[in-house]
């Protein structure tokens, strides 16, 4: 099966906050935008950031947390799967604006089926990421 691009949307409190956060720190490219949304390539995928002004300024999006092998995950969270010199160039270019980490980047699952390199964290309106790598993303992705 040929994988396609994603969609996904979510919501922010700030439009130019947006924009700084995942077009200039992350790197994404913008596409489209309006007064209250934007979209941004996020390899290829096509991540759209919509203005929630009910959160407030300093407001923050809802999570919970669940445990998955010793961390407490964050719930939502999205991100792509990338390959491994990918996702470790883009770990040293979070280092320099990420504050804190609500995972640091870290194997997970040593030794074991799904082995892989991850990281978790927030963009300034709670919305929780995650960016993962395997050494063979076919044979581990789904490894159980």
């Amino acid at each position: 099966m040929k994988l396609t691009p994603f969609h996904l949307a979510i919501q922010v409190r700030d439009i130019p906050e947006a924009r700084d956060f995942y077009g200039s720190k992350l790197g994404f490219s913008e596409g489209r935008s309006s007064d209250v949304w934007v979209d941004f390539n996020m390899f290829g995928h096509q991540l759209v950031t919509h203005l929630n002004a009910g959160l407030g300024r300093e407001g923050m999006v809802a999570s919970i947390a669940n445990a998955v092998d010793g961390d407490g995950v964050p719930v939502p969270h999205f991100g792509v799967v990338l390959e491994l010199s990918d996702w470790e160039a883009l770990a040293e270019r979070v280092k320099g604006f990420v504050d804190t980490f609500i995972i640091e980047p870290r194997i997970r699952f040593k030794g074991e089926p799904g082995e892989q390199a991850t990281m978790f964290f927030a963009d300034p309106s709670g919305n929780a990421l995650e960016f993962k790598a395997f050494r063979d993303i076919e044979g581990a992705l789904f490894a159980k």
